[in-house]
């Protein structure tokens, strides 16, 4: 076992544990990537909360987790699930994008496209295009 796979074990025992399928686990150029797919939200939080109990702040540069829930498709519907403040929406994938708009928690926004485990391509009720983080989004 690599020194990566020592580091996050917990988080690779969260996702064989939440039942994330076709999960793959590999290192490469120091970075530990783990792949799969979600049967719902809560299977892919349970990997991102794993994390976060290591690493709070998600900064971390060695690991990478694209986990996807199976069966989102575009035109789905989101509920906004920050912990108490608007969810911003940007106009690039990235928190360095300008914010382009603002979805309040606990109000709903449609999914365009998971354009990556961490940004959310997504409509919100005022017809406002853009990026959010997907962390806050639940389906």
């Amino acid at each position: 076992m690599s020194t990566l796979q020592d580091k996050y074990s917990s988080v690779v025992s969260a996702a064989q544990t939440a039942g994330i399928s076709n999960l793959q686990v590999q290192e490469q150029d120091g970075i530990l990537y783990i792949t799969g797919n979600a049967s719902s939200t809560a299977s892919k939080d349970a990997v991102w909360n794993a994390l976060g109990a290591i690493d709070s702040t998600y900064s971390a540069s060695d690991i990478n987790i694209d986990v996807q829930v199976a069966g989102l498709s575009s035109g789905a519907a989101l509920t906004v699930a920050t912990e108490d403040s608007n969810l911003n929406i940007r106009q690039e994938p990235s928190t360095e994008a300008a914010v382009v708009g603002k979805a309040a928690k606990g109000s709903s926004v449609t999914l365009i496209e998971q354009t990556s485990d961490d940004w959310w391509k997504v409509k919100t009720e005022d017809g406002q295009e853009g990026y959010a983080y997907s962390r806050y989004l639940r389906a």
